[in-house]
């Protein structure tokens, strides 16, 4: 369902401010770095049109959620309330993000098969690094068949410390 109205907030972290868009439900709707709000802002108008984005306050517990994460519990990132538009592939990869545990990692191909979908991994590449709402959809932990650090869409030195932070590397 798409929403009516779409709320911008930020959010200082440890590796740069946070932006964030709720929707009037109070889910999170995007979640990117200020560094790539042009990014963020593409991807709002493919999925939401031409919808204009306000700026106001995320919900409280979105917003505490996030700095618990920071602050060193991951598991608060379980309380928020999360919404994307996108196609039925890419909700079905972004809802099987959800279900890596904390301080761990999987392969595309790993991720593909978890879904049932063992040749699709370039297409789960591609709905991967779509994701509108990183962190809270973790997928940070998707690495490269070898175990390296693959692409990011905060950036590789973002990746790192997200694995880090959770016990990952």
């Amino acid at each position: 369902m798409r929403p009516e109205h779409l709320r911008l907030d930020r959010l200082a972290s440890p590796i740069g401010e946070v932006l964030l868009v709720t929707d009037e439900a109070g889910r999170l709707r995007a979640l990117d770095f200020h560094d790539y709000e042009p990014r963020m802002l593409r991807l709002l108008r493919l999925h939401y049109g031409g919808q204009p984005l306000e700026t106001g306050p995320a919900p409280a517990a979105i917003r505490a959620a996030l700095d618990a994460y920071f602050a060193g519990a991951p598991t608060a990132l379980g309380a928020i309330r999360w919404a994307t538009a996108g196609t039925a592939f890419q909700r079905q990869v972004w809802t099987a993000l959800v279900d890596i545990p904390i301080g761990q990692t999987v392969n595309y191909a790993g991720l593909a098969a978890r879904i049932g979908r063992p040749t699709a991994v370039r297409a789960l590449g591609a709905a991967n690094g779509a994701n509108p709402v990183g962190i809270v959809v973790p997928c940070h932990r998707v690495i490269g068949a070898d175990g390296s650090l693959t692409g990011y869409g905060g950036g590789i030195e973002r990746k790192r410390w997200l694995l880090a932070h959770e016990g990952a590397l």
